[in-house]
């Protein structure tokens, strides 16, 4: 199904313009994914802790599209950052169809006490506010018998390797999440598609742009455009994993298969 036609059978069957709730939606990922979604008609809610980076996506977004664009400054790795949002979508009058988990960080380094602050906020970031995010909108879009929820895993869930280990086990949580709630939130008409992208070729991992370039040019690293058409494609279909690339299938068996002592030499060179 192409976006344009899930787009007017959406428009028929519930009456309206469907709205998107993107969290880090100002940059990367998020963004293509807003510009998508932008492209097909939908609403957008986007959230992100970046504000002029929220505000200029805003202004882009809008140019030339009969859409709305809200963006919305807001620190997702807190306690009550689910509820918070959800206030805000009630009192703002929004009724969200689609929620993508997106927002995420990136750290490679040793666990130690020293960055035990950035593991905490990533696990806020990437288990505590996704689960209740998807709990909260969840639970109105299953009232309604219609809803459509993207959860952003990753390869690395497949990787549970040195230098990532709070970020591999964070979103291992997300593809067993995800897939689970899968199977709970289908018999209420609600969609949960479970994303794996290998490289994709976003800020995210801080990689020198040329890096990047090159990465894309010989087929390692996707582009965001790719990635997100797949998604999206994907979430349309209520499809349950969307794993796309070939590194998905061959990296991890390789990896998991190196020696120990092999695994114990590279993390010393390399840390």
């Amino acid at each position: 199904m192409n976006g344009k036609k899930w787009f007017h059978r959406f428009q028929e069957t519930q009456g309206r313009q469907p709205w998107a709730l993107i969290t880090g939606g100002s940059s990367g990922m998020g963004l293509e994914y807003a510009r998508q979604l932008a492209e097909i008609g939908c609403n957008l809610l986007l959230v992100s802790n970046q504000d002029a980076e929220l505000q200029q996506a805003a202004e882009e977004l809008k140019q030339g599209r009969a859409i709305q664009v809200i963006p919305h400054y807001q620190n997702l790795a807190t306690e009550t950052a689910a509820e918070e949002l959800l206030a805000f979508c009630q009192t703002e009058g929004l009724t969200i169809d689609i929620l993508i988990n997106n927002a995420g960080m990136f750290f490679f380094e040793e666990l130690s006490m020293e960055n035990e602050a950035k593991a905490l906020t990533m696990m806020r970031l990437h288990i505590l506010t996704p689960t209740r995010l998807c709990v909260v909108f969840g639970e109105e879009m299953k009232n309604r018998g219609c809803g459509y929820i993207i959860n952003m895993s990753s390869m690395a869930a497949q990787l549970p390797c040195p230098g990532i280990t709070i970020y591999s086990a964070t979103k291992a949580y997300l593809k067993s999440f995800g897939k689970s709630l899968y199977f709970e939130m289908r018999p209420y008409g609600v969609g949960v598609t479970t994303v794996c992208p290998a490289a994709i070729a976003t800020p995210l991992y801080k990689l020198k742009p040329s890096l990047l370039k090159f990465g894309v040019k010989i087929g390692l690293i996707g582009t965001p455009q790719w990635l997100v058409r797949k998604a999206l494609k994907g979430m349309m279909k209520k499809n349950r994993v969307v794993k796309p690339g070939l590194m998905n299938h061959y990296l991890p068996p390789l990896i998991a298969a190196l020696p120990h002592g092999l695994v114990d030499t590279l993390w010393q060179k390399y840390k």
